[in-house]
This record gives structure tokens, sequence and C-alpha cells, in this order.
């Protein structure tokens, strides 16, 4: 899934996204997430990608397309990935601990 896609509908914590091609895939939101001045989102597909575990998500990359819209593609770099997840762990580490305060 390394075409560029966009956000079709969002209802509730649900996002539509539709490849390049029309073809169209449903994600739950987990997070989103700025890093780096970028802005990006870690979604986890309602129909788990084959070899996926039941905890593992993916992180897409939000920008503005030259039509103004909000692209949302498929984030690649390893780097990037997991400095995403170590800020949504560090925001969820924070919550956790405000809430037993």
């Amino acid at each position: 899934m390394t075409e560029e896609i966009k956000n079709e509908e969002a209802q509730d914590d649900i996002i539509t996204l539709t490849s390049a091609s029309g073809e169209k895939f449903d994600f739950i939101e987990i997070a989103g997430i700025a890093h780096k001045g970028e802005f990006y989102l870690i979604l986890q597909p309602v129909e788990l990608l084959e070899g996926m575990a039941d905890d593992e998500a993916l992180v897409f990359h939000v920008s503005k397309g030259e039509d103004g819209n909000e692209k949302i593609a498929i984030e690649l770099d390893d780097e990037i990935i997991e400095a995403v997840f170590a800020e949504y762990n560090r925001l969820l580490d924070n919550a956790i601990s405000d809430n037993e305060e």
C-alpha cells in the first residue's frame, strides 16, 4: 500500500481511505502525532493485513496536496515510524500517570 491515499470520510474513529486506484480501506484512528513539524496518524486496519497482530498499527503522513485537500500517505521511513510510536507511548504514559494522581 505505497500509493498516496486520501481521506475520503471519517466517522467516529473509523477513517476510510481511498487509494489512487480507487480501492477503499477502513482504519481505526488510534492517534494523531506531531513530529518535527509534520503531522502523522497512527491507524489500524479494521480488517488486519495478513501477518498483522491485533496490537499493530501503521503510521501515515498527513499533508496538503496541490489541490489544497488533505493527503494521507503511508510512512515507510523506519526512523520516523519509530519516533512517532515513541511519542505516542510517551503521551500514553503521561496520560496514565495523570489519571493515577
